[in-house]
């Protein structure tokens, strides 16, 4: 058979170096793994390392301000907009906004950019919050893409301090824009001339002369006149309907007056009267005085003693209900001796309907001479209105035709200037100034996560270093053990 000489181990050149070069191999192969011996010096390079790292990002932190960043957005509407106004028998004005995305030339959010950062207006900022312009600092904006989107952002040493800086900045690019744009329309207004001016005046003439004739005749509208003139048909219509009303009741009143014999006054003055307990207990006294007189009078004669006393009963009994009737009534003897003192009987429900008639008659006759009074003066007011109710008709005709004219000729004027918001297009708050929470700057986490990772990368290396020395005696030993194939002779 074959056989396979192998060649001998090659001794490593480096165990062959001299002895003054074994520290210099030893350094760059490094030791065994379980020698302890070499833990202090690679501590010690851990703890050189690491004070390297941690001491420049420890006296960044305590060193570096705290700072705040305070945000805001704007949008631009993407629409444009359009007005139309109607003038009654005169005609129509109208004005339309082309969107201001419209033009493909000119970028309203570049524009908006720029005009955010522009030092006038950071100037603004910074005077407003009483501060110099280097400490007030420069706000960046940023555009979004393919949106009417602005973003802004700036930054202050505290998170009030940095909102604030923000809501200046944002009144001072809100009043620069409103600034330009009045400027842009002053520039732009085109004056209506002498035309305008003669249409004021004659709507100023025809208003001066409505006013005075309004002052002189109390007349406000020919509406008012008509109003005076339909509430006077009315009146006069209403005055002849209760002039037929009082008529019916002033009838019932005479016809109840004639049935029962007693006027109004002592109707009403019977109905109390018999309402009055006392009053009805003399009455009753009365009449019980009156038959014993009366059946006294049948037995006897007229000066017998029982006729007497009987008599003298019944005359007290009468003299005590007069004194109460004249107490509660205050009528006179004349006018009691009218009125039956007896019980009213069925009599009471006429009574009654005599009373409430002669009220109502009463009632109605006062309400119809106060309206014929209203009549009288209402139709002396229409007479008087007529002619001045057709001048005002007149006037007011005028100077809705020269209001008219006016309104035409100035919506003409105003149709005529560019739109407001043709160079610089509406802008919104989407997001107000916020009010930030953590500082942006110096960013702690971040540092920390710096020192956290080069640390680790020490101690990555380090260990590389310790382990070294297997490493490279397993790549010393790959090379050794390539075999030479040698055939047998």
């Amino acid at each position: 058979m074959p056989q396979i000489a192998k060649t001998p181990l090659k001794v490593p050149a480096l165990m062959r170096l001299p002895l003054r070069q074994l520290s210099f191999a030893r350094l760059l192969r490094g030791g065994r793994l379980g020698d302890l011996g070499r833990l202090p010096r690679y501590a010690g390079i851990f703890a050189v390392g690491a004070v390297c790292i941690w001491a420049p990002i420890y006296g960044y932190l305590s060193t570096a301000p705290l700072r705040y960043t305070s945000s805001f957005s704007l949008i631009l509407p993407g629409s444009g907009a359009s007005a139309s106004v109607n003038l009654d028998s005169i005609g129509q004005a109208s004005s339309f906004a082309n969107s201001p995305f419209a033009s493909s030339s000119v970028s309203p959010t570049e524009t908006y950019k720029r005009l955010l950062a522009a030092e006038r207006i950071v100037v603004a900022a910074a005077q407003t919050m009483s501060m110099q312009r280097r400490d007030f600092g420069q706000p960046r904006v940023e555009l979004v893409d393919q949106t009417g989107l602005i973003h802004v952002s700036i930054v202050g040493g505290a998170p009030e301090d940095a909102r604030a800086r923000g809501e200046a900045l944002l009144a001072s690019f809100f009043a620069e824009i409103e600034a330009l744009r009045a400027d842009e329309a002053t520039t732009r207004e085109i004056s209506a001339g002498a035309a305008i001016e003669e249409y004021r005046n004659s709507v100023l003439a025809t208003r001066e002369e409505i006013s005075r004739l309004q002052r002189d005749n109390g007349l406000i509208s020919t509406s008012q006149y008509e109003a005076l003139v339909a509430e006077t048909d009315a009146l006069a219509q209403r005055v002849r309907d209760l002039d037929a009303t009082l008529q019916d009741r002033t009838n019932a009143v005479r016809a109840l007056e004639s049935s029962l014999g007693l006027t109004p006054r002592l109707a009403a003055a019977a109905l109390r009267l018999h309402a009055d307990i006392e009053f009805a207990a003399l009455v009753k006294e009365m009449s019980e005085r009156a038959a014993d007189l009366s059946q006294a009078r049948s037995k006897y004669g007229e000066a017998h003693p029982e006729v007497l006393t009987a008599r003298e009963g019944h005359e007290a009994a009468s003299a005590e209900a007069r004194r109460r009737a004249t107490m509660l009534t205050g009528l006179t003897d004349a006018e009691l001796s009218a009125l039956d003192l007896s019980h009213v009987g069925n009599r009471a429900a006429l009574l009654s309907d005599l009373v409430t008639y002669e009220a109502q008659r009463a009632g109605l006759a006062a309400e119809l001479g106060a309206l014929t009074e209203r009549l009288r003066t209402a139709e002396a007011r229409r007479v008087e209105l007529i002619e001045p109710a057709a001048r005002l008709e007149d006037l007011q005709r005028d100077f809705a035709v020269a209001e008219a004219v006016f309104a035409s000729a100035m919506a003409r004027s105003q149709t005529t200037k560019t739109d407001l918001y043709a160079s610089y297009p509406l802008v919104q708050v989407l997001e107000d100034p916020s009010l930030p929470v953590d500082p942006t700057s110096p960013k702690r986490k971040l540092a920390a996560a710096a020192g956290i990772a080069a640390t680790v990368f020490l101690l990555i290396g380090l260990t590389l270093g310790w382990i070294r020395r297997p490493l490279i005696d397993r790549l010393l030993a790959k090379d050794d053990h390539d075999l030479v194939m040698v055939p047998a002779e």
